[in-house]
């Protein structure tokens, strides 16, 4: 073999036997000291809604959201409204941290969304981490005449 590839094979085998030893001692052990990022990054969850139909065919979709985080820098800052192909229906913005009243719950009027339609999925967003946590997924009842 060519000096060249020689020296491209070894680079390789450092860089792995390197990126091993890495893994293996800052991976999460429990120790206080291994930290992941899933263990930094925290999301709010949404632990309830509910639906109701109006009369002009729209829905109003009321939200229970916890946030693990209540300050001005981070907070739940909105929640959405999503269809069974992921796209958005409606979104909920808070402009505010509801420190005080934890879980709190927020409505969004005037949601349009399709007849054939049965579940939608509740998803929150903190300030600074975006869009996770836990999702509820919400089944839909139109309305009776």
């Amino acid at each position: 073999m060519p000096d060249w590839q020689t020296l491209v094979v070894r680079s390789l085998l450092a860089f792995l036997v390197a990126f091993a030893l890495f893994a293996t001692t800052c991976g999460n052990d429990g120790s206080a000291e291994s930290v992941g990022v899933a263990d930094t990054i925290r999301f709010p969850d949404v632990i309830d809604a509910t639906a109701s139909q109006t009369g002009d065919g729209s829905w109003t979709i009321s939200a229970t959201i916890s946030s693990p985080y209540e300050s001005d820098e981070r907070y739940a800052d909105a929640w959405r409204v999503l269809g069974p192909d992921g796209s958005v229906l409606g979104v909920r913005e808070l402009l505010h941290d509801h420190a005080a009243e934890q879980p709190f719950t927020r409505s969004l009027s005037g949601v349009a969304i399709d007849d054939f339609i049965e579940e939608v999925t509740i998803e929150g967003r903190d300030r600074e981490s975006g869009w996770g946590g836990e999702t509820f997924s919400l089944a839909l009842e139109p309305a009776t005449n």
